[in-house]
């Protein structure tokens, strides 16, 4: 029942108090940030950020990639289309050759995006231009490519990652230092693409064989159930997808456990613009001993992280994860 309007204001004299120091608090004079003069490394820098919140998630992932690759364990990057668009290929392809990242794992459009970069040198076309003419989508060459990567892929059972990174491989791409699929390929790591049917610019075309699709993308979810089954301990790193390999990852965690296999210790990490349903429950509560959200530009975030894990690594190249999977 609500107090009556008239009612007097309470006396405040006789109040318990006790002694600021007594108190328990959450934040420290030593937690605060630290002003670091302009010449400080990344590492430093990143050190001298307030000890909390999000600044406390960023040095935990740089930790646990760092022990990660001193450890010898799997560190898989799975990432949707926006982080080859904003330009972030680069520092993924870097960790492959460094050996920090033993396996790739793409949805369609970030397969897409990285095979025209490294083709054409240019990739994200202007969807409100062209679609009310019937053009969007319509680019010969991406269409070429992927038609014959799924075939090639599942007549031969390699999967549609290995059999695009092969491609690749062959046509003597102008721009390959722009690809993670080639970078892969010639790293000698698995690299799995996952397709959703109806969601890429590829499957409007109709020489793209759906039943290849679907077989080469199907080989390539088993091979990424061989690298699921290495990652107790290891890291997952789940880049802006915010559906398609969330649930991925949920099914292959799901045959792995089936098999009897043990994912203890596993770390799941989620960097996206915004929070995300399935990135939380599907990545970072279900399947992982500890779940770590980054939010925040793929743009942004990524080059740091990257340049903060460089602190902590030697120059190191080898990926022991690349032989146990190869076969699978």
């Amino acid at each position: 029942m609500l107090a009556d309007s008239n009612m007097k204001p309470f006396d405040l004299h006789g109040l318990k108090t006790y002694d600021l120091a007594s108190r328990p608090s959450k934040v420290f004079v030593d937690d605060v940030g630290q002003v670091v003069p302009a010449d400080t490394s990344i590492g430093s820098w990143l050190d001298a950020l307030p000890r909390c919140l999000a600044a406390n998630d960023l040095r935990k992932v740089r930790d646990h990639l760092c022990r990660a690759k001193r450890d010898g364990r799997t560190v898989v990057a799975a990432l949707g289309g926006h982080v080859i668009k904003t330009g972030c290929g680069p520092y993924l392809i870097d960790w492959v050759k460094r050996g920090l990242v033993n396996a790739v794992v793409l949805n369609g459009a970030a397969a897409i995006h990285d095979f025209e970069l490294a083709f054409a040198g240019k990739t994200s076309e202007d969807v409100s231009s062209t679609l009310a003419s019937g053009k969007f989508g319509m680019a010969r060459e991406t269409a070429d490519a992927f038609a014959l990567a799924s075939r090639t892929g599942a007549e031969h059972e390699t999967g549609l990652g290995a059999a695009l990174g092969k491609h690749l491989d062959a046509i003597g791409c102008p721009h390959p230092d722009q690809s993670l699929v080639l970078a892969a390929h010639r790293a000698g790591i698995p690299c799995t693409i996952h397709v959703a049917l109806g969601t890429d610019i590829v499957h409007m075309h109709p020489h793209v064989s759906g039943a290849a699709l679907g077989e080469a993308s199907m080989i390539d979810f088993r091979r990424l159930c061989s690298v699921v089954s290495t990652m107790q301990h290891g890291v997952w790193l789940n880049l802006g997808s915010a559906v398609v390999l969330p649930e991925v990852f949920l099914k292959a965690v799901s045959v792995v456990h089936n098999f009897g296999h043990m994912l203890d210790g596993l770390v799941s990490v989620t960097l996206d613009k915004q929070s995300q349903y399935r990135n939380r429950v599907n990545v970072l509560d279900r399947p992982s001993a500890e779940g770590i959200e980054l939010i925040g530009h793929h743009e942004i975030l990524l080059p740091l992280l990257h340049a903060a894990v460089a602190q902590g690594l030697p120059s190191v190249v080898g990926n022991p994860v690349a032989e146990q999977t190869k076969a699978a």
